[in-house]
């Protein structure tokens, strides 16, 4: 490290002394000073909008100094730090998880009070930050929260999308995407820095010279150029100092308008540049069934990798003299393949701007990397073709063929004539479309890759990638899947938190072991009460609620059913609509028996160009219009679709949910993760052994489980087998009839056959995600569910394990097995006065 990179006065000191004098200000006084001189609002005409803000403004206030004083600890002992990045992070909403962080809850809830207003009503305000889609994104989340937590010094990088996750409306039972402009009112936590702005180059050329030295000199000239701008989120850990950093970029133009073109009176050209610099990170998951939607996709992942590699290497030339040291300091983290152009951006920087030979930087770079995978699915593995490359990023195309060709060399060695081998374990995909894997790209460029489950990370090594765990063992990891216990239980679920608090104390919330303390009281009849009476009152305020929301009236006394995920066929949604339709049926045939009341709740987006996903969501309505519409039906079962599915919505189901729908094809989930919020809030999981299932039965209990369905090896030895779907329709009454009631139009009387691609992706289309073959087995779990539910202590007891078991699914252990394992950090934990 350079000698003297801080100033030799004690000016940093005297700054900080000043800051914490600044912020020992109580949270009364920075509230009123924000809304005073911030929001330019006075008692006569303040808005609750304007509480939030303020409230919020003054959180960022207490976070300040103590993300200050981080930062400059940790550049000043000179710690190895972690990189994360990801194309998403669903934040959702900050104000509850940091006024828990904070301890300044209490304190929020009686200013407020004070002043009329009540806190829960302030924090429904706040619009979630929806910059994800789905797990991933929520995984990156429960990351950030994690790493501050337990003090290790970390950074996360995403883009600031102008535009997140669309916001969903159901019209006419349709799915309607609508822009989700988080930012139309504002954001009190982000910080923008105009000083921290990057050239992030596309397009152009490579030009090649011959240095005298006998190496190839490469400048890459002639491009088309944006500017990524830094916009700065505080993270804090609970109960901690230290207050970590999310680092989101935004993209503008080099210019704001030309001028030329401005004089002549043409205003749409002057502007034009800086309005397509902008889309860069307009939108989140912009359409790539289209060209253009890929030319931008791959433009958001460059922008945000290369903006991100020179911030990081900028920070490290300000320190350092040489980048031998480079991997013993840093660790970057790519969440999936979405960043993989890190790998040839860093050999870019490294070869082009540093002057170092291609096999230091590659060997640099792969020590400093590591890979996590999410996917199984052979669509989800991001291919780009090699004329698109050729257009956009010529010089990483020369780089990855580069790369390419040192790996083959490598494979030749090892596997001497083997043509399969060589062809499996090329990042170039031949055929008539030349194709880059950028999945094989961050296999090789990485000293580490990992599943996110046990039975996911298997799979890779023997299914999708083994010609790669044959060439590289030692770099393949698990680290199972978790969340963070302070948004999951503490944030969405004070009663039940407060709950457990008073029986065990509250250390289970910085350690999730601890949680264990509770089984004792699993045969309590007054814990299993005060849960059951908690959990009703959760019910109670979701039935308000969807009843706002849809107009359905939901009792709290039925049995609240929920599958809320995005909607994707291998999720099998649609095995759950068959189920309830089964169940309607039964009813309609025999309505005078006596049924356990049920209310069948569903939530979840689809891709716009998903059309299947999309016609899905169709029927879900359709069917709860004829269910709960119908006399016969009654009270006793409810099929529900609440639209647009956010973090704070799955904060408001959980809480409240009986059973946790975890339906997935066997051998298709990477792992999930809200299997483990439901269990942590005492629902109990309906699952197949798939994803982090399998390892919640081995934890939990599969008898505190509804366990059903084929396992990973029985799916593939059916489908080897030839599996037929019409052996299961002809031999199973209730399957056929449920199928025929959407074929013959029971639900869609007004639009008849709309559903008939269900029907056929079921018969014709070979079934691939063995819906048929699940059904009946789905239907004995179902009713498992419903003898048990007529015991209400046994019930509760198994509720009660379910959340004392489930410790070790908190995103603070797998951090720790990342740095541990795979990033070799150590906590830094800081001590303010």
């Amino acid at each position: 490290m350079k000698e003297g990179f801080l100033p030799k006065n004690d000016f940093h000191s005297i700054f900080f002394t000043d800051q914490a004098e600044h912020c020992s200000d109580d949270i009364k006084t920075l509230f009123l000073r924000h809304l005073e001189y911030s929001l330019v609002k006075d008692t006569t005409n303040v808005q609750p909008w304007d509480i939030y803000f303020a409230l919020g403004l003054s959180l960022r206030d207490k976070l300040i100094e103590r993300w200050l004083r981080t930062q400059y600890e940790y550049r000043k002992q000179d710690v190895k730090k972690v990189f994360y990045l990801s194309m998403e992070f669903l934040i959702g909403r900050l104000l509850g998880n940091t006024l828990v962080n904070l301890e300044e809850y209490d304190n929020a809830y009686d200013l407020l009070k004070e002043y009329g207003h009540a806190l829960e009503d302030i924090m429904e305000l706040e619009p979630d930050m929806g910059l994800g889609n789905g797990g991933l994104g929520r995984l990156a989340a429960c990351f950030m929260d994690s790493l501050a937590t337990q003090a290790y010094p970390a950074y996360g990088y995403g883009i600031r999308y102008e535009f997140g996750i669309f916001k969903q409306n159901i019209v006419q039972g349709y799915q309607v995407e609508e822009p989700d402009h988080w930012l139309k009112k504002g954001c009190p936590w982000e910080i923008q820095r105009p000083e921290i702005s990057y050239r992030v180059r596309f397009g152009g050329k490579v030009i090649s010279e011959e240095m005298p030295d006998g190496r190839t000199l490469h400048r890459w000239v002639d491009t088309n150029d944006v500017m990524a701008v830094a916009w700065d989120i505080p993270i804090p850990g609970y109960k901690v100092d230290n207050v970590n950093n999310l680092r989101l970029w935004q993209a503008t133009a080099t210019d704001e308008f030309d001028f030329d073109y401005f004089n002549s009176g043409d205003y749409v050209r002057a502007v034009e540049k800086k309005n397509i610099s902008e889309n860069i990170s307009k939108v989140l998951y912009p359409n790539d069934n289209i060209h253009l939607g890929k030319v931008l996709r791959l433009e958001q992942e460059y922008f945000f990798v290369s903006a991100t590699l020179q911030d990081i290497m900028q920070g490290w030339k300000q320190d350092h003299d040489s980048f031998a040291e480079l991997p013993d300091k840093i660790a970057v983290q790519l969440n999936d393949t979405h960043p993989a152009l890190a790998i040839p951006e860093m050999l870019r920087i490294l070869i082009d701007e540093e002057r170092l030979d291609f096999a230091t930087a590659w060997d640099i770079t792969k020590r400093c990397f590591s890979y996590t995978n999410h996917t199984i699915l052979p669509e989800a593995l991001e291919k780009w073709s090699v004329e698109l490359f050729r257009e956009l990023l010529p010089r990483h195309l020369m780089l990855i063929y580069q790369i390419n060709n040192h790996i083959l060399g490598e494979v030749t060695r090892l596997y001497p004539g083997d043509i399969t081998k060589m062809r499996n374990l090329s990042v170039i995909e031949e055929g008539p479309e030349k194709n880059l894997r950028m999945a094989r790209l961050c296999l090789h460029g990485s000293h580490a890759v990992n599943g996110v489950a046990e039975l996911h990370s298997q799979i890779i090594k023997d299914r999708i990638f083994p010609d790669f765990y044959e060439m590289y063992p030692q770099r393949f990891q698990n680290k199972t899947n978790g969340i963070t216990p302070r948004l999951w239980l503490k944030v969405c679920n004070p009663q039940l938190a407060s709950l457990i608090s008073e029986h065990i104390g509250d250390a289970w919330v910085a350690d999730l072991d601890l949680i264990r303390g509770i089984e004792q009281y699993a045969g309590d009849p007054e814990f299993l009460d005060a849960f059951l009476e908690i959990k009703q009152i959760n019910k109670k305020e979701l039935s308000r609620h969807i009843f706002r929301v849809t107009g359905i009236r939901a009792s709290a006394d039925s049995i609240f059913d929920a599958q809320i995920k995005r909607l994707h066929e291998y999720k099998r949604q649609l095995l759950n609509v068959l189920g309830t339709i089964a169940r309607y049926l039964r009813i309609k045939e025999n309505p005078q028996a006596e049924y356990v009341p049920r209310t069948v709740i569903f939530a979840g987006k689809a891709a716009p160009g998903y059309h299947l996903a999309k016609i899905l969501i169709k029927l879900i309505n359709n069917l709860g219009v004829v269910v709960n519409k119908d006399p016969d039906v009654a009270d006793r079962l409810k099929v529900v679709f609440l639209p647009n599915y956010t973090v704070s919505l799955a904060e408001r189901i959980i809480p409240a949910a009986d059973v946790s729908e975890q339906i997935s094809t066997a051998g298709f989930e990477a792992s999930g993760t809200g299997n483990m919020k439901f269990a942590l809030n005492g629902a109990l999981t309906i699952g197949t052994m798939d994803g982090a299932n399998v390892e919640m039965a081995q934890e939990i209990g599969a008898e505190n489980m509804f366990i059903f369905g084929l396992s990973a090896g029985e799916v593939s030895a059916l489908k080897k087998g030839g599996y037929n779907p019409y052996d299961y329709y002809n031999k199973d009454g209730e399957l056929r009839r449920a199928i025929e009631a959407i074929a013959s139009d029971m639900f869609s009387a007004r639009e008849k056959g709309i559903f008939d691609p269900i029907v056929r992706s079921l018969l014709d289309s070979g079934d691939p995600y063995c819906i048929m073959a699940d059904f009946r087995s789905f239907l004995e779990a179902s009713q498992r569910i419903d003898d048990l539910w007529q015991d209400r202590h046994a019930w509760a007891q198994k509720a009660i394990l379910n959340i004392a078991r489930v410790g070790k699914f908190s995103s603070d252990r797998a951090i720790r097995e990342y740095a541990q394992e795979i990033w070799d950090v150590k906590p830094l934990l800081l001590d303010l006065p």
